[in-house]
């Protein structure tokens, strides 16, 4: 397993990239390290639900990466999400997504995470979209 302190921005960037699925939304990881994890993608109109504001399956796939990559910054690379609960304040709307997840609390097999996610406008201004907490577990070896 990787140390936490082996772990940085340009490895973090590949193992994002080595998901598909973030791949296919198009999610950059922008901040990393030190107990944190920054997550960010463009919000385009095919993510959009009926109503014309991101589904809900993005926003909890924004927070549920960002969770697990901050938790890794504390645990090591070998990372799985636990768990979280998710809460929306107001519909997701605007130019991007920026999820900012933070470790609450780390021990040696599990992170407590919060994640703050938010909307940004054409402008930059930022507004708080949705809010969600996490347990990080280290992946089972072997």
């Amino acid at each position: 397993m990787t140390a936490p302190h082996d772990l940085d921005l340009a490895l973090a960037v590949k193992v994002l990239d080595a998901q598909p699925f973030s791949r296919l939304l198009g999610a950059r990881l922008t901040a990393f390290g030190d107990g944190a994890a920054t997550i960010e993608l463009d919000i385009r109109p095919e993510l959009h639900q009926q109503n014309g504001f991101v589904h809900g399956g993005v926003l909890s796939y924004a927070v549920d990466n960002a969770l697990t990559f901050a938790g890794g910054t504390a645990l090591g690379a070998a990372v799985l999400t636990g768990g979280f609960s998710i809460q929306y304040v107001r519909p997701a709307k605007g130019r991007a997504l920026i999820a900012r997840a933070q470790v609450v609390h780390g021990g040696r097999r599990q992170a407590v995470v919060r994640c703050d996610l938010w909307t940004a406008d054409d402008q930059g201004a930022e507004i708080l979209c949705a809010v969600a907490q996490g347990t990080i577990l280290s992946a089972p070896q072997g």
